[in-house]
């Protein structure tokens, strides 16, 4: 393993604290500036909605840049805004400090998983970025008791100040461990690379497939994720004390799934998506069935975390396969997706249980959008292989434009 992927992996958890790690501080952080829980609230929204933003925005904007030096300029705006967060005397500067730290965490997995990517062998390239991944999982774990532990002992801001000081290792470890150029040393032609051929990369209907895919079957998983605390409180009879902990076993489902789907998707993206998106429609249907039962819960969970994650390291390898030799923004908008998926899948099942379909709801609308993941999946793929088969059997003609 290089010592590089290590590296990005501490970004990625420094990244993620960052994202998680509110939750557990948010009546703090309220009664600290005297706001309500609504005002709060965009500690956590504004942030995602900023990560979207990021992803494509700056992505774009640095395209032509070396990738190590981008990264270790997005690692200077992760700090910077942490140390904001830290020293905010008002709700306002807090807000801008959350913002200006999340514009880097789209861009920083986008290109961090090219670069990734660009370090091993192709057989490899999807365990190398789960690798990155893992460092956002692990933060997944880690972030809520850590947090709510740091500031209970002392006070919210000193969680900021450990997060800052994440991000300078990270920096570190980024500029000493990233090689400025592909893995045997030479300089990666495509380290800079022109912002037309970047946008030329989404004429291709497999990337908007791909991202398609990316809202649907993550969205779905995050939308259930999301109510989750009320499922198992108001449905499996779980208390509320408990819940931090059963958060924590999804969090290894996160982890264990984040691996093995990585290693799986080195094989075959196609058929481990298809495999994956299958399962966790199954899961989150079963999931539903059984969340009066607390061991059964307690094992869908986990699988649901699993599942859920697996899908990630083949999602983000996919768009970079068929963007071709210009995967940075086409990475860049897939983390988007993350995120757009993430507010949709919310949404849908915010509705649900406004309509008074229970508390089960969500994983109803997560199951449906995991299978239209699935579908979409096999359609794409379908229509690829046609394609291959036409400019096998007529080279001398044009490909169609099917999902080309």
């Amino acid at each position: 393993m290089p010592l590089a992927l290590l590296a990005l992996a501490v970004g990625g958890f420094g990244i993620g604290l960052t994202e998680f790690v509110i939750a557990g501080l948010l009546p703090q952080v309220a009664e600290s500036f005297g706001v309500d829980e609504a005002a709060a609230g965009w500690l956590i929204s504004g942030y995602a909605l900023a990560v979207a933003v990021g992803a494509v925005a700056l992505t774009a904007a640095v395209t032509r840049l070396p990738r190590k030096q981008v990264l270790l300029g997005l690692m200077v705006l992760f700090i910077a805004g942490n140390l904001l967060s830290a020293l905010a005397p008002t709700y306002e500067l807090m807000l801008a400090g959350r913002i200006l730290a999340a514009l880097d965490h789209g861009a920083f997995f986008g290109i961090g998983a090219v670069v990734a990517a660009s370090l091993v062998e192709p057989a490899k390239k999807a365990g190398a970025v789960a690798m990155m991944f893992g460092g956002l999982t692990i933060a997944n774990v880690l972030g809520v008791p850590f947090g709510t532990f740091i500031g209970q002992q002392f006070g919210w801001r000193a969680t900021f100040w450990v997060i800052t000081a994440i991000g300078l290792v990270a920096m570190i470890a980024i500029a000493i461990l990233v090689p400025s150029g592909t893995a045997n040393g030479s300089r990666a032609a495509q380290d800079q690379t022109d912002l037309r051929g970047e946008i030329g990369a989404f004429r291709s209907g497999q990337v908007w497939a791909s991202l398609a895919m990316t809202v649907l079957g993550f969205g779905g998983m995050f939308g259930a994720f999301t109510y989750i605390a009320y499922t198992l409180t108001q449905v499996s009879g779980f208390s509320a004390g408990a819940v931090p902990w059963l958060l924590v076993l999804f969090g290894v489902g996160l982890f264990a799934g984040n691996i093995l789907g990585g290693r799986a998707a080195d094989r075959s993206i196609g058929r481990t998506l298809a495999v994956v998106f299958g399962a966790l429609t199954l899961v989150m249907i079963a999931f539903a069935l059984v969340a009066g039962s607390q061991p059964a819960t307690i094992v869908a969970l986990v699988a649901m975390g699993g599942f859920g994650f697996a899908t990630v390291p083949g999602l983000q390898l996919r768009i970079m396969q068929y963007a071709g030799n210009a995967p940075t923004l086409a990475s860049g908008a897939n983390i988007a997706a993350f995120n757009v998926g993430n507010a949709l899948g919310a949404w849908l099942g915010g509705l649900t249980i406004t309509a008074g379909l229970g508390y089960t709801s969500p994983l109803w609308i997560g199951a449906a959008m995991t299978l239209g993941a699935l579908l979409v999946l096999l359609a794409a793929d379908s229509a690829a292989r046609h394609q291959r088969v036409a400019a096998t059997s007529e080279p001398t003609k044009a490909p169609a434009n099917i999902l080309a």
